[in-house]
């Protein structure tokens, strides 16, 4: 069984190792370049991604991760990972940071505010709950998140969470923030996927429901059927689907 890599350089990896761990599934801390080559896919977890971005800098691993994304191995980001994965982050820090790119989008790094206007919502997740069972809803965690703005034609959007007209609503690369009440209310792309790219701009690794873990695991697991043997099992045959009564092992919200 295929450990998966999740990228432990700072921000919420013991959350995901230990959400992994609820699935039977093993998590294996990545802060090097050569560990890449020990896993089949890849959670870059939520965290500060200017600070990801320098510690990643600092240990040269935006080549290897440039490479891992190229070779369609499974990536998902979360918040922070969602910003490393886009082809394009507006809202950043003077100077910018360093992508590693490979889904074709434009993100907002803080589309949603500061630390204090950090919030949860229900999100409407089909996809999701046609795939695992479960409520037509999950629980997004989103602190300090960012957005997805615009796609690409082969993006498939999975959640989208209403804006009230008092926040900011609308950025791309030729029209600048709005203020508020200047655009009607409308809905922001939350949740993505493109191939075997994942990213949602806010946190299932701090919540009881494991359902989008599920859904990368099989994504993970579909992609090894016939390239490798080393895809990604469950120890001791674990049923993924959802059974309503999640197993908890931290302070999560429920």
């Amino acid at each position: 069984m295929a450990a998966v890599g999740v990228l432990a350089l700072q921000g919420s990896f013991n959350e995901h190792i230990a959400a992994l761990a609820r699935l039977g599934v093993k998590g294996m801390e990545i802060r090097k370049p050569e560990q890449l080559q020990n896993v089949t896919s890849l959670i870059i977890p939520g965290g500060e991604s200017t600070t990801m971005a320098k510690l990643a800098e600092f240990h040269n691993l935006f080549p290897a991760l440039r490479e891992f994304v190229k070779m369609g191995k499974p990536v998902w980001g979360t918040c922070a990972g969602l910003i490393f994965l886009a082809d394009k982050a507006i809202g950043q820090k003077t100077g910018g940071q360093e992508l590693v790119g490979g889904l074709d989008c434009t993100v907002h790094r803080n589309f949603f505010g500061s630390q204090i206007q950090s919030f949860e919502a229900e999100l409407p997740v089909p996809e999701l709950a046609c795939k695992e069972g479960g409520p037509e809803t999950f629980r997004g965690v989103f602190i300090r998140a960012p957005a997805v703005l615009e796609i690409g034609p082969g993006v498939d959007v999975l959640a989208e969470c209403p804006v009230p007209s008092t926040n900011v609503l609308y950025s791309s690369s030729a029209v600048q923030i709005q203020e508020e009440n200047s655009v009607p209310e409308e809905k922001v792309i939350v949740a993505i996927k493109q191939g075997n790219l994942l990213g949602t701009a806010f946190h299932p690794e701090l919540t009881a429901d494991t359902r989008w873990h599920s859904y990368f695991l099989k994504m993970a697991s579909e992609a090894g059927e016939g390239t490798s043997s080393r895809s990604v099992v469950p120890a001791g045959g674990v049923d993924l689907s959802y059974d309503g009564k999640p197993r908890i092992d931290l302070p999560i919200f429920q």
